[in-house]
């Protein structure tokens, strides 16, 4: 495949942002160009050498910096950045191919020539000054955790000469005369001089195994001490932190101060700058292909097909902000980067291992310390260990490595993204891949790899959870047929990647967690009946298996080593799965199947069973080479045990903000009461987290995969909340409108000439509201219904009828009903119409109970008999399962009906009055409001609407046009129904029809009177809620 730059120089000219791709000095392609990013245009081109491109100027200091890749340009508003890596770390080895970790990026504006050359002399100065004291300081903790030769900033991969450093461009980084000593020597020579230099001489000593045998993570290990895992900005260094690249953003000096959340700007770029770099959870290669595993190769058809365009788009992570250099076709800076965790472990095992008395070497501090030694790297991947001289003849060294893949399918945060969409795609989907490789697999051709894949995702249902309590309970959402449609393309799609499927469902069977696991049973076993149904087709499919294990109720007593009777259930099933088996780069054998595992989050308990899958595997695959894992001297394993445990934190950190619980026991296979400890703890910073901090993160991370436009800031900024971009809002409310039309239009002589969704207030008859709900418009040629949806049951919760023939007025304009941020006082885009009527005996307001109640109404006993029936069958065919009445839902229901304002007052005083004969006063007037929904909004569109007249071309109407239509069509129906409007006063037809208006436009609410409406405690809510969220 093309060469990817493995360093890239950054420098600012007049014209635009210079990118030069530089290569190794083994590399025999010919250089890549020059790559210039327009200021302003953000447009990206590759300059040739006929190009008229001016050039930086290399006299000044701090004109560029080098950075070891690209991840993309991102685009907010008109402003463009440039985001780059600045500092990895290489974390495993595959095939003699590195791995690394970003762990930090640099942003660079490409707005203007002052913008990105102060930015690049900044970022410039600080991986100058950094690189500098570091190789001054004697005992840095950076030091203490890089492995020799591990490929960190300084060192070159393998796919770059060591000894050709120099010929690499120096602008940002000048030579320095490191000093030496002889703790300096020891620590970077660790390897050589053994595990008992390496403790002495680093800051953490000899405490650093014994916090890891507590069931610390890599993190909790170096807080406060090392600048890692999310921490990289300090390290330790006692002369003073070492500086890192800028992390603070201010405004563009071309930025308008009226642009709509645009203070939102900086807080975006310090996020993305968190997100890819310093949380340490995003992993590349510039040789290998680590969004795919072995079972699952894809070669290119040619050695001319860049990296990007085989990869996994699934894992893809930087793929939509990597578009541009992609389309300009500058492949040498098109690194994909996948968000995951990727781990390596080396270990050896003896065929014929010695018996040793485990008593004779509890005296000796070095030995018992063995095993745990391996154990200690960061972000999860510590030094391979050199083969001891002494080494028998019977052992072997193996290296494991655990690569988990986090999909950018319903990607985000643990409250915000759960459960299924309608594509079939789970919140928190993650591929794990285990393999067994020798350690000299890379020359030795006829040594066996192994590869053992094992996945985890969301339950592939509808529903949500509140994030404002500690154990919320799920709440089921749509029909069951709609569940079960999502379900089956789920698992269709599994199907088709991995082969056979085995569902370990963890939840408890009893308690909040029950009714979603019994759905999920019902599903799987509606699938499988409709596979048997098909058992004789061409299309037959095998049958999914499913085993509920309730790891709470088995495991209660923090008796997690109970979860060895699950592997006994599934054990044989694990071994006809088997593993995939490559030599010599040629697969030999190939995995049969998945094991899907699943909790409430499919973190924790997940992580527990997981780890126990991959070690049941593990022995499998050793025993196929002769070796016994049961029969060698270290029982403790620690080398897997903290491997597994920093896989389990990576993912609960990407989903949750905070590492997994229950880390103790994977770490170290005992549970105590300070892994209770620290759950708790863990447990209350996920609720912080839920209610505070991950809405923003979520935005960003929906902006950042291109779920959505830069409109999503207006949208945060108004309400401080995020929307799911994989919801198609466009089909829910098509959706909505015919199903109101079926259960609202009694009479079928009734024409439908139309139906809408917009906003009204909550409080019926009224104009101002605290709160504005989203509710159905249906118009038919003698009646207009105001249908009140609940979104999350697919159910009419109540409907308003209005006869057209007694509508009075109809009021179009303005309607402002908030103050608080940009997008609620664009007049152009608040607008809505106010449909003024007088009731009659015809018009009713009728409201789905839920309930065996009914009421007197205005219609016959045996309409609102009917209308019961129908609301029972609705809810038989569509709710939820009855066990969830706990999570919202019913299983029956019956319509209530409420008389119409016009059919006058009941009871004595009604006899009375129509006794004597008394006038009845006339029923006052009522208003139906109506708001319109932006037209625009911040979901990326799927359809192109730019065809202009072409087939297919959708032409979206603008707040205001959306209005008019809505107003001159009820306008035209009522007139039709009012036959009295066409007359004179002498009771004859009016010549000109044209003459009779229903229509007036003015201000419903207008911008100055919302102002004076907007309570100074409204105010200062949204900029609390600012302040907390934004």
């Amino acid at each position: 495949m093309p060469g990817l730059a493995r360093k890239v120089v950054i420098c600012a000219a007049v014209d635009g942002l210079v990118l030069q791709p530089l290569q190794s000095k083994r590399d025999s392609r010919s250089p890549s160009h020059l790559v210039r990013i327009k200021y302003g245009e953000a447009s990206v081109s590759a300059v040739g050498s006929r190009d008229n491109v001016a050039a930086p100027d290399s006299s000044k200091p701090n004109s560029s910096f080098e950075a070891f890749g690209i991840i993309g340009l991102i685009t907010v508003f008109r402003y463009s950045y440039l985001v780059s890596i600045t500092r990895r770390q290489q974390v495993a080895q595959i095939r003699g191919l590195p791995i690394y970790v970003v762990t930090e990026v640099a942003i660079t504006p490409c707005s203007s020539y002052e913008d990105a050359s102060e930015a690049v002399a900044k970022t410039a100065i600080a991986l100058r000054t950094r690189s500098s004291e570091q190789s001054g300081d004697e005992s840095s903790d950076e030091d203490e955790v890089l492995p020799a030769g591990s490929g960190d900033d300084e060192v070159g991969d393998d796919g770059v000469d060591p000894e050709g450093e120099a010929e690499w461009s120096t602008t940002a980084t000048p030579n320095t005369t490191a000093r030496s000593s002889v703790a300096e020597d020891v620590i970077s020579r660790k390897g050589s001089y053994g595990r008992f230099a390496q403790r002495w001489f680093s800051k953490s000593g000899w405490t650093q195994d014994q916090k890891r045998n507590m069931g610390l993570s890599t993190e909790q290990l170096d807080q406060g001490s090392t600048g890692t895992a999310g921490a990289s900005e300090s390290s330790g260094n006692k002369k003073g932190p070492v500086k890192g690249v800028p992390k603070t953003f201010p405004l563009p000096s071309t930025a308008a101060n009226d642009e709509a959340a645009l203070s939102l700007l900086p807080k975006l770029l310090r996020t993305t700058q968190i997100f890819f770099g310093s949380s340490r959870t995003f992993y590349f290669s510039y040789d290998y292909d680590i969004t795919r595993s072995l079972a699952n190769p894809k070669v290119p058809a040619t050695s001319l097909v860049p990296l990007h365009a085989h990869v996994d788009p699934n894992y893809f992570w930087n793929r939509y902000i990597m578009q541009p250099f992609v389309n300009a076709g500058v492949d040498a800076l098109a690194l994909p980067v996948m968000q995951g965790f990727v781990g390596q472990r080396s270990f050896t095992v003896d065929s014929q291992p010695p018996q040793v008395d485990e008593l004779a070497n509890k005296g000796s501090v070095e030995l018992s310390a063995l095993p745990s030694s391996r154990g200690g790297s960061l972000p999860g991947s510590p030094p391979p260990e050199k083969a001891s001289p002494d080494a028998r003849s019977t052992e072997k060294k193996f290296d494991i490595t655990v690569i988990s893949r986090r999909s950018t399918k319903r990607a985000g945060l643990r409250y915000l993204r759960r459960g299924i969409d309608d594509e079939g795609n789970v919140a928190n989907n993650v591929e794990t891949e285990q393999i067994l490789s020798p350690s000299d697999a890379t020359w030795d051709p006829a040594a066996k790899v192994y590869s053992f894949v094992q996945i985890r995702g969301s339950f592939p249902l509808f529903f949500k959870q509140s994030p404002y309590s500690l154990k919320p309970a799920p709440v089921l959402q749509h029909s069951k047929d709609a569940n079960f449609a999502a379900l089956k393309k789920h698992f269709d799609r599994l199907g088709k990647k991995y082969g056979a499927l085995q569902i370990v469902n963890l939840v408890e069977k009893h308690g909040v967690e029950a009714p979603i696991g019994r759905l999920y049973e019902e599903n799987i076993k509606r699938l499988n009946e409709e596979a048997a149904s098909c058992s004789k087709s061409q299309d037959k499919k095998e049958e999914v298996g499913y085993e509920w294990f309730d790891f709470h109720a088995v495991c209660r007593g923090m008796k997690f080593e109970n979860v060895s009777f699950l592997l006994d259930i599934l054990g044989p099933k694990l071994e006809d799965l088997g593993s995939t088996v490559a030599v010599d780069g040629k697969t030999i054998s190939t995995q049969k199947g998945v094991l899907r595992t699943n909790c409430m989050d499919c973190l924790d308990r997940t992580n527990v069973c997981q780890s126990s899958f991959a070690k049941h595997m593990l022995e499998i695959q050793l025993k196929d080479q002769g070796f016994d894992l049961n029969a060698q001297a270290d029982q403790v394993n620690a080398w897997f045990n903290t491997l597994w445990a920093d896989n389990g934190d990576a993912i609960s950190k990407q989903y949750a903000s905070t590492g997994a619980m229950k880390g103790d026991y994977t770490r170290t296979r005992k549970r105590n009461y300070r892994g209770a400890l620290t759950d708790a703890g863990l447990s209350l910073t996920r609720l912080f987290n839920g209610m505070f901090n991950d809405f923003f993160l979520q935005t960003t991370i929906d902006f950042l995969l291109g779920n959505v436009t830069s409109l999503v800031f207006e949208e945060f900024e108004a309400n401080m909340m995020t929307k799911d971009p994989s919801v198609s809002m466009l089909k829910m409310r098509e959706q909505a409108i015919e199903l109101c039309q079926k259960r609202v239009i009694a009479d079928e002589s009734e024409e439908l000439m139309g139906g809408w969704t917009l906003l009204a207030p909550t409080t019926p008859d009224t104009i101002r509201s605290a709160s504005f709900e989203e509710v159905v418009l249906l118009l038919t040629d003698v009646a207009l219904y105001l249908c009140r949806f609940d979104w999350n049951l697919d159910k009419v919760s109540s409907f308003e009828r209005v006869e057209l023939a007694h509508v009075q007025k109809i009021k179009f304009g303005t309607y402002i009903t908030s103050t608080i941020s940009a997008a609620q006082v664009d007049e152009l885009k608040n607008v809505g119409l106010v449909i003024e009527y007088r009731p009659g005996s015809a018009d009713e307001t009728r409201v789905n109970t839920r309930s065996l109640s009914s009421s007197m109404g205005s219609k016959s006993q045996a309409a609102t008999e009917r209308d019961s029936v129908e609301a029972d069958k609705t809810d038989e065919n569509n709710s939820a399962p009855p066990d969830d009445k706990k999570a919202g839902t019913a299983s029956s229901a019956t319509t209530t009906s409420q008389p119409g304002p016009g059919s006058g007052p009941l009871g004595i005083a009604a006899f009375l009055s129509r006794s004597v004969g008394l006038p009845q006063p006339a029923p006052p007037s009522r208003k139906v409001a109506l708001k319109a929904l932006h037209s625009q909004t911040s979901a990326a569109a799927n359809v192109d609407t730019s065809k202009g007249d072409e087939a297919g071309a959708i032409t979206k109407l603008t707040e205001i046009q959306e209005v008019v239509v809505i107003a001159a069509e009820i306008e035209r129906l009522a007139i039709k129904n009012q036959p009295g409007l066409l007359l004179d006063g002498d009771g004859k037809k009016k010549k000109d029809s044209g003459d009779v208006h229903l229509i007036e436009k003015g201000d419903i609410i207008s911008l100055a009177e919302a102002k004076r409406n907007t309570s100074v405690l409204e105010t200062l809510g949204h900029s609390i809620k600012k302040m907390v969220w934004a």
